[in-house]
């Protein structure tokens, strides 16, 4: 009897006992659960996406020099690559070198002009000397009185007449002189345009385009017969919106992805000093470093890296904004939140930067920040504890199954 009496005392004690040091772990386990993240340092980007056309970076167009002959031979196709001064095609020559017989011919007569006025030259300057002595004689013997007035007036008329032969003949000269060099250019352009049948390759690189076909007269206007890629070297045409041309500079870094191939990489070459008016977009040219398997037309994504740097960030979920600008809620004793205005900076893959307001390991409430305000407290999990959450549960669940049915017993 005694024995069931004491029974029930006891029963309450342990009770008593064991919800005693329970309680205020009770409490620290109502408090919501949220995630921490520590304010630590991470790489940040500044990037201004792209899209646009892969073009030729200089495009050199071929024309026939001499134009109005049939095209015979074209050596050439697209996709070859060729080398400055290498025959593409060649036109009909039978009426160029003609044409070269004639100019000789016409450059023969007139260096023989050349020489027949110089030898004029030389008759009348003897002439002229003849006649400037017969004028000195007479004039010695008028003064002497031995001739007579008439003789020096005859003497006079001949040596002017003379001089004017020889003025008139050295005229001769220069004309026959501007003669020889006008039969010397014809001859020139003619051998020119007989050099130029065979149209060769002004620079070297890959022919894009061919218009020209075997039969056809040459024209030195509409298309031209060939288009060749400079060097192979093409780039990409892109327009970007005028907000973000500001931030661009040359050689800033690019990643491009060209479709059906692995991403390029690249860097900004050209930024457009205009603006279009109607869509408000500027052109830019970005250089490829490696061109292997690039081809004009295809379509190209990517983009610019205006600004790369490491910087203190936190997970961009954790900085709150409202009317007084832009705050996080950082843990604090107690695990008490504390509501910290910040300053930001770039935004990348997930993380803000944060300029002011935050030092590096500071903890804030990674996300669902919204939901929680100054003075809350809270049940930090971070980013271990969340791993190890899963594996702590179903253990601690069995001690505690053990003392209770310890205690029922």
């Amino acid at each position: 009897m005694r024995l069931l009496t004491a029974l029930p005392l006891r029963l309450a004690a342990v009770t008593l006992i064991a919800l005693g040091p329970v309680a205020p772990a009770q409490a620290q386990d109502e408090a919501p659960a949220v995630t921490i993240a520590a304010a630590q340092d991470r790489p940040l980007r500044r990037v201004v996406p792209v899209s646009g056309t892969l073009v030729a970076r200089n495009e050199v167009l071929v024309y026939p020099h001499a134009a109005g002959f049939a095209i015979t031979e074209l050596n050439a196709d697209i996709g070859d690559r060729v080398q400055q001064g290498a025959v593409l095609a060649r036109i009909d020559d039978r009426t160029l070198a003609l044409r070269v017989t004639q100019a000789e011919a016409a450059l023969a007569s007139a260096q023989a002009a050349m020489r027949q006025a110089e030898s004029q030259v030389s008759a009348t300057e003897a002439q002229l000397r003849q006649a400037n002595q017969v004028l000195d004689r007479v004039q010695r013997l008028r003064d002497s009185g031995a001739a007579t007035q008439s003789s020096l007036d005859e003497a006079q008329a001949a040596q002017q007449g003379a001089d004017a032969g020889a003025q008139s003949a050295q005229d001769g000269v220069q004309a026959a002189r501007a003669g020889l060099a006008q039969a010397q250019a014809a001859l020139d352009v003619a051998r020119l345009d007989l050099a130029n049948a065979a149209i060769t390759a002004p620079v070297s690189g890959i022919v894009s385009a061919r218009n020209g076909q075997i039969g056809a007269i040459a024209a030195s206007g509409g298309e031209p017969i060939f288009r060749i890629i400079e060097g192979g070297e093409v780039e990409v045409s892109a327009e970007v919106i005028e907000t973000e041309l500001v931030l661009l500079h040359e050689n800033d870094p690019a990643t491009l992805a060209i479709a059906g191939l692995p991403d390029h990489a690249g860097h900004l070459r050209r930024i457009a000093p205009v603006v279009n008016r109607t869509n408000r977009l500027g052109e830019v040219r970005i250089a490829t470093d490696d061109n292997e398997g690039l081809r004009p037309g295809l379509y190209v994504g990517g983009h610019i890296v205006t600004e790369n740097r490491t910087g203190l960030a936190v997970p961009a979920g954790a900085v709150l904004r409202d009317g007084n600008g832009a705050h996080v809620l950082l843990l604090g004793p107690g695990n008490a939140l504390i509501r910290r205005p910040v300053e930001t900076g770039l935004t990348w893959d997930g993380w803000q930067e944060i300029t002011r307001g935050l030092n590096p390991g500071d903890e804030v409430v990674a996300r669902a920040g919204a939901f929680f305000g100054e003075g809350d407290v809270v049940r930090p999990m971070r980013p271990a504890d969340a791993e190890g959450a899963a594996g702590d549960t179903a253990p601690a669940a069995a001690p505690a199954a053990t003392q209770a049915a310890g205690a029922t017993e």
